[in-house]
């Protein structure tokens, strides 16, 4: 399957909207972001950044030192129209994070349900080499899967799902589990996705 065609046709053929992880606000993230980077200062980069409003959010609260990447030239460009002159500010990466060579480190990772829709072990393992690459010892990341009771599918691929516990497990022993939290997420037709969310630390070994 070519992830990059894929991807590209959903957001050719549907609105923001129209997708079941379509937020008006990503509440939860934007407040873990915040609880683990106060400083507005911070490198924060958003995996799988799509269309979403994150963004915006972030530049709201007073956050400039932001990179977005997703595998959709589409979804970027969605997202650039509709930040009009700030988008000339930030940093946009149209990449598949599983080929991207990661050129700087970033104070914090975010990523809600990229991590998930890589059910193949080497495909997991090119997605840790490169949160690896991307952050140091101190960082921050967060990320954001289906949960072991979520779907097992989402626009049309399989997912691997987890709980908070073995997404620590998965990335390895350079990372700490710091927090943690379940979310029931309604789709714009109303349908619940449960979601874990993990919170971890980059340790200074390991």
């Amino acid at each position: 399957m070519n992830r990059h065609a894929h991807w590209e046709q959903v957001y050719a053929t549907k609105a923001e909207t129209e997708v079941s992880w379509y937020q008006p606000h990503a509440a939860t993230s934007l407040r873990l972001i915040q609880a683990a980077a106060p400083d507005r200062g911070a490198a924060i980069i958003d995996i799988g950044a799509g269309a979403s409003t994150l963004v915006d959010d972030l530049l709201a609260k007073g956050y400039r030192n932001l990179a977005l990447l997703d595998i959709s030239e589409t979804a970027l460009s969605r997202s650039k129209a509709r930040l009009h002159e700030q988008a000339a500010n930030l940093t946009w990466i149209a990449a598949d994070i599983t080929e991207w060579s990661p050129p700087r480190t970033w104070d914090l990772w975010h990523d809600r349900a990229v991590f998930h829709f890589l059910v193949e072990r080497e495909q997991q393992d090119a997605y840790i080499a490169a949160l690896t690459a991307a952050t140091k010892p101190g960082a921050s990341i967060i990320l954001s899967t289906f949960a072991l009771d979520g779907p097992e599918k989402c626009s049309r691929l399989p997912v691997q799902r987890y709980s908070p516990d073995s997404l620590a497990t998965r990335l390895g022993s350079a990372f700490t589990l710091t927090d943690q939290l379940q979310e029931a997420h309604k789709t714009p037709w109303g349908s619940e996705q449960r979601f874990s969310y993990a919170v971890l630390k980059r340790r200074a070994t390991g």
